[in-house]
């Protein structure tokens, strides 16, 4: 009897670990109004393309810091918003280089007086409990509002303004960073080892999607540790606006890495760390005005690296 007893409580000994190990934990967003966090963001992003045998190359630097709010919370979404405290912004392509701190006064350079007029300024992101993106309002106003720094120069160069901006900070380039960003919970506990996935479209200009693809790594009362893969694919026939007004399609692939540690108080990811890399064609649509007699394919490859911090303030 005194065996067999033995045997059982050895039995249980083994039982308990393996069973701890298959405990759930419920990931999804949980805010309490008149919260506040700061999102400080800094990121490059690389483009090169080879046109007639020559390489070109487009880089954009980001180092900003938001502010965020919960305003109003509702049955299964919240209310967030985002106002831009410190806005950092480095264009260069080709022959032209664009510096930008909205906080430092630069009267020579007409984007930087458009980006201070951003400052401060509120619009509101809905996001649903596990992460979904409802809507973002009230940015393309804004910027249509800053873009009067803008009026006193020609039309051409107002309007190649507007598109930076635009194709930057506006709310379809805003929503894909933010959706790229913040992770989409599942709607039922997950364990470690746990996968899940959902798709998004791409909002970058590029004409697409991308598939997001997490995986739990490990957790505890305190924090979770995700690591994500997104597969980037264009749709090769649709067709969007470059620079200098060119028309084109693209038919690209890449991946994006990313690595979070989340605060499970509230769902935010205190860090991420983002690795990106697209390789494929543009085709150049033949335009008379822009000197194209016949369509041309331009090689591409786009490589971004980004980091993120967000702390808890109130």
């Amino acid at each position: 009897m005194k065996r067999i007893l033995g045997l059982i409580t050895m039995a249980a000994v083994y039982v308990l670990p393996a069973a701890a190990q298959e405990s759930y934990t419920e990931l999804n967003y949980k805010f309490q109004k008149g919260q506040q966090f700061e999102l400080k963001q800094e990121s490059r992003s690389e483009t090169y393309t080879t046109v007639n045998d020559v390489v070109q190359r487009v880089t954009r630097d980001f180092n900003n810091t938001i502010a965020i709010e919960v305003t109003e919370l509702n049955p299964g979404r919240t209310l967030l918003t985002f106002r831009y405290k410190e806005l950092k912004f480095n264009f260069n392509s080709r022959n032209q280089n664009i510096f930008v701190d909205a906080k430092t006064p630069n009267d020579k350079e007409p984007f930087q007086g458009a980006l201070s007029n951003i400052l401060d300024h509120p619009f509101t992101v809905e996001i649903q409990t596990t992460g979904s993106i409802n809507s973002v309002n009230g940015l393309d106003n804004l910027l249509d509002s800053a873009s009067t720094a803008f009026s006193s120069l020609k039309k051409d160069e107002q309007d190649a303004y507007k598109k930076l901006m635009k194709d930057q900070f506006g709310t379809n380039a805003f929503r894909s960073w933010l959706e790229q960003l913040l992770v989409i919970y599942p709607v039922h506990g997950i364990k470690t080892g746990t996968q899940w996935e959902e798709s998004v479209p791409l909002r970058t200009g590029l004409i697409g999607r991308m598939d997001l693809y997490w995986n739990l790594q490990t957790w505890d009362s305190q924090t979770a540790k995700i690591n994500a893969t997104g597969k980037v694919k264009t749709n090769k026939l649709e067709q969007f606006t470059i620079e200098d007004g060119i028309q084109a399609t693209a038919e690209i692939e890449g991946t994006m890495q990313s690595n979070y540690l989340i605060d499970q108080s509230t769902g935010m990811p205190s860090i991420c760390v983002q690795n990106t890399e697209m390789n494929g064609n543009y085709t150049y649509k033949a335009n008379k005005a822009k000197r194209l007699k016949n369509d041309l394919k331009v090689p591409v490859k786009v490589i971004t690296n980004a980091s993120y911090k967000i702390k808890q303030m109130k």
